[in-house]
């Protein structure tokens, strides 16, 4: 009988189970325990592959089962799954709207249980240089360093920076420390020239931009073009 590799060898990946895509992607099983059982008590221990997909590399390294190695494979197979789904043009076409940021980099955080917090470089033109999750922390808050920030912007010489968080709780209503950060964020920015573009705050299926919901602070830079603007 064919197992999941042959499987999908003969059918593709899209003929597979859950538990036999996990079962490709785990490759070995253990001691008493062949992979397609892992796989299947994984799922099940879980409660499905979107659970599992939402789960970091550490708490995957806990399951019963999976090391290090297997942890690293799955999480990076999820990842680049997400990133598959954007085409060549999307990745090149400059961030002009939140929503725009929220479909390219938003998406992705909404299967997070824990809250991540992203910072994306841009240039002048407000294309995309590089991203960089800068924060991970709990299931209500991660503690984020301005200066951790800039130095990543610094070093990617970056015109411009957009942030995106989520909150696992699915509600994407900016908390008092979100707008806090946020001021400290564009008050940094203004002193080092870097323009702040917004803070996009992702929830279940949606999310809030600070800047189009008029939570934007005060800065001392006269003119910002930012994304969702129209000058």
């Amino acid at each position: 009988m064919d197992g999941p590799r042959e499987r999908a060898a003969r059918l593709g990946a899209a003929a597979l189970t859950d538990s036999e895509l996990v079962a490709v992607l785990l490759g070995t099983g253990r001691p008493g325990e062949d992979v397609a059982l892992l796989a299947a008590r994984v799922l099940q221990e879980t409660g499905s592959l979107w659970a599992l997909a939402r789960m970091s590399v550490a708490e995957l390294g806990r399951i019963r089962g999976i090391g290090p190695a297997k942890a690293a494979r799955l999480a990076a197979a999820f990842e680049a799954g997400s990133r598959g789904l954007l085409s060549p043009d999307t990745i090149a076409t400059p961030l002009s709207n939140s929503e725009m940021v929220f479909l390219r980099f938003g998406r992705r955080l909404m299967t997070s249980h824990v809250e991540r917090f992203v910072v994306i470089s841009v240039d002048a033109k407000n294309r995309v240089r590089a991203e960089r999750e800068i924060a991970r922390g709990g299931r209500t808050a991660c503690q984020v360093d301005p200066a951790e920030v800039f130095r990543f912007l610094v070093s990617q010489s970056a015109s411009g920076a957009i942030f995106v968080h989520n909150h696992p709780s699915g509600d994407p209503e900016p908390s008092a420390q979100d707008l806090e950060l946020t001021e400290r964020l564009v008050a940094a920015g203004s002193l080092l020239g870097i323009r702040i573009l917004d803070h996009v705050v992702v929830g279940s299926g949606r999310y809030t931009s600070l800047r189009d919901a008029g939570l934007w602070p005060s800065t001392p830079v006269k003119s910002i073009r930012s994304v969702g603007s129209t000058g």
